[in-house]
């Protein structure tokens, strides 16, 4: 199988914690894509992902699986043993709900903010995100404001259980641990005041699959280009 994705970026790693989680590494093959080049953007990649967004999974028989939720499903269910996605009804049920919550109001949120409010990626990629728009830069500030705002959600959450669903890590965690990076990244604060929240991070960045897995970082070639 092969994953396509680019170091260091939020959904790189929710999908990089789900393969280490799952013990996948070895049968992974991990393929570059230069997104501050809008490689994501050009025909080859559209092929595979009509959207233009990583990450993608290519499978040995050539079918390709987009949307992190969609990979995660698949490579937890691979052995049979579904940890990151749920077993029971309930447990899917709850899982899917926070995960959706988790997308609509903080990864959705911080995205808009990074893309419209910020460079974001740099020049390339401004072609596919309406540069034309006079309200762009107002809208990304609206949505920065609205994910900060939404974040005491979470740590209320957090109070009573030490995972998003209750005593199990799930997919959720994992998309809710990215996104907070994503908004540290994208410059956006997060209130020491939400304490519940901070203890549920530092408690996820000790897990064996989240402080091991590859690709943390991004390239240095990318840090260079988005600092130019």
């Amino acid at each position: 199988m092969k994953i396509y994705d680019r170091e260091g970026t939020p959904n790189a790693a929710r999908i990089r914690i789900v393969i280490a989680e799952k013990g996948l590494e070895d049968r992974i093959e991990f393929v570059s894509v230069d997104l501050i080049a809008a490689e994501q953007k050009q025909a080859r990649f559209l092929k595979m992902n009509p959207i233009g967004k990583t990450p993608v999974l290519e499978l040995d028989d050539g079918l390709c699986l987009a949307e992190s939720t969609a990979i995660t499903e698949y490579l937890d269910n691979l052995d049979g043993n579904p940890t990151l996605t749920g077993r029971a009804p309930r447990e899917k049920a709850l899982v899917h709900m926070m995960q959706r919550h988790v997308e609509m109001m903080l990864l959705e949120t911080v995205d808009d903010f990074f893309h419209y409010a910020t460079p974001g990626l740099g020049q390339a990629l401004r072609p596919w995100r309406m540069p034309e728009w006079a309200g762009a830069r107002e809208w990304g500030s609206r949505r920065g404001v609205q994910a900060v705002e939404n974040l005491p959600y979470f740590d209320a959450v957090l109070r009573d259980r030490p995972f998003l669903i209750g005593e199990i890590f799930s997919m959720a965690d994992i998309s809710l641990f990215a996104g907070l990076a994503f908004a540290d990244g994208a410059g956006l604060p997060i209130s020491p005041e939400l304490t519940a929240l901070a203890a549920w991070r530092e408690r996820v960045s000790r897990l064996p699959a989240v402080r091991n897995r590859t690709g943390q970082s991004l390239r240095p070639e990318d840090v260079a280009r988005l600092g130019a």
